[in-house]
């Protein structure tokens, strides 16, 4: 099997399946419990908090565990734009953000807020002199992903955060999913203020994530009840999630150190796909991160391509996966001045740092067989 289909979801590492299993058998006790064994729970837990936090250069108390990157964005978003309603009811974001963004900004636009969207390039990139025109004195927040999980896109997220680095009452939010472990990101030394990651991008458990928040920020919890997480979203902690993830988060920004063979890779396919008549590639690699490659080929959708590389025992898909079953053309790629018939037919493979070239040229040759076959079926 080959699975190019890294940016929907990554294998758990067997290490940090390990992991898992040992915590879940051996402290399952609930942290928020007063006795001994919940407060071994509740060691564990800080101190796997305290770890991921060091590894971003934050404070422990900034981190706060969630679910995965969708209620992050949520709690972030929201959880902001309700707690400073008071100081303004304006938000920045761009046309190409994932659903828990663009779909949260929608809500919110019908709950009396106002929502600008910028514009990409047709590179996938947002316009900072048009960000720094769309600012008011109401701007509260600004939400961009810094990776974009469809192109690879890489926002310029430093400019950004210097552009408005002296606006006291305006925040910065970053959709982090598709960059962690992948692009390099010095949280700490950046003026953002949210930044949202998840778990099962790199190597850990669906159902686990973080939402880093400055201490200084306050959000609005989503989930109410006991407490947890420092009051902004109650429910009993998933220890052996929290731990797993910290584990596969090192195990990850220590393949970041090295990215020279994931860029080997997307290059070639960059490179062999773009040679092949009637491709075209949207995935511009002097601006994309080292795992995502995205492509059409002309006269056929995106599903085709996607069912006929299955058959062959190789994992694809068409742009985004959480929207991918809807069948409609990449609202990403239109923004880039995509055709629609061109959009329509996108697909993206994105790769892990387990992927090997040896795998890409495979992945060459049955595309080009199978591109062949359909073009005789049209004809």
């Amino acid at each position: 099997m080959i699975y190019f289909d890294n940016s929907a979801t990554t294998k758990p590492n067997d290490a940090v399946l390990e992991t898992y299993t040992k915590v879940a058998s051996n402290y399952f006790a609930n942290p928020s419990s007063l006795h001994r064994f919940g407060a071994k729970s509740k060691e564990l837990l800080d101190a796997s908090r305290k770890q991921i936090a060091t590894m971003l250069g934050v404070l422990s108390e900034e981190i706060i565990f969630t679910s995965g990157g969708s209620e992050g964005n949520n709690l972030a978003i929201k959880g902001l734009a309700y707690s400073y309603k008071n100081r303004g009811n304006h938000i920045i974001t761009s046309r190409i953000e994932h659903p828990s963004v663009r779909m949260v900004m929608e809500e919110l636009e019908s709950n009396g807020f106002r929502v600008t969207y910028l514009q990409v390039n047709k590179n996938g990139v947002i316009d900072l002199e048009e960000l720094k025109a769309a600012l008011t004195k109401e701007t509260i927040l600004i939400s961009i992903m810094g990776v974009n999980n469809e192109v690879g896109s890489i926002q310029p997220l430093q400019e950004i955060g210097e552009t408005i680095a002296n606006r006291e009452h305006t925040f910065f939010h970053v959709d982090f999913v598709q960059g962690i472990g992948k692009v390099p990101l010095e949280i700490g030394q950046m003026a953002i203020d949210l930044l949202t990651f998840s778990g099962h991008k790199f190597h850990a458990l669906r159902g686990t994530g973080v939402l880093f928040k400055k201490k200084n920020v306050h959000l609005h919890p989503e989930i109410l009840g006991g407490g947890q997480e420092m009051g902004y979203r109650s429910g009993t902690e998933n220890l052996a999630g929290g731990v797993a993830l910290a584990k596969a988060l090192r195990l990850a920004l220590e393949n970041e150190q090295n990215t020279s063979e994931l860029i080997e890779i997307r290059d070639y396919l960059l490179s062999e796909i773009a040679y092949m008549p009637d491709m075209t590639v949207h995935t511009k690699k002097s601006v994309t991160a080292p795992h995502i490659i995205c492509f059409s080929a002309k006269g056929h959708r995106g599903e085709v391509l996607v069912h006929a590389l299955e058959k062959e025992d190789i994992y694809i898909s068409t742009t985004s996966a959480c929207s991918s079953k809807q069948k409609l053309a990449s609202s990403t790629l239109k923004a880039m001045g995509v055709t629609d018939e061109e959009a329509t037919g996108a697909v993206r493979v994105s790769l892990s740092y387990e992927n090997r070239l040896s795998e890409a040229k495979i992945f060459i040759q049955k595309l080009q067989e199978i591109i062949e076959n359909l073009n005789k079926v049209v004809k």
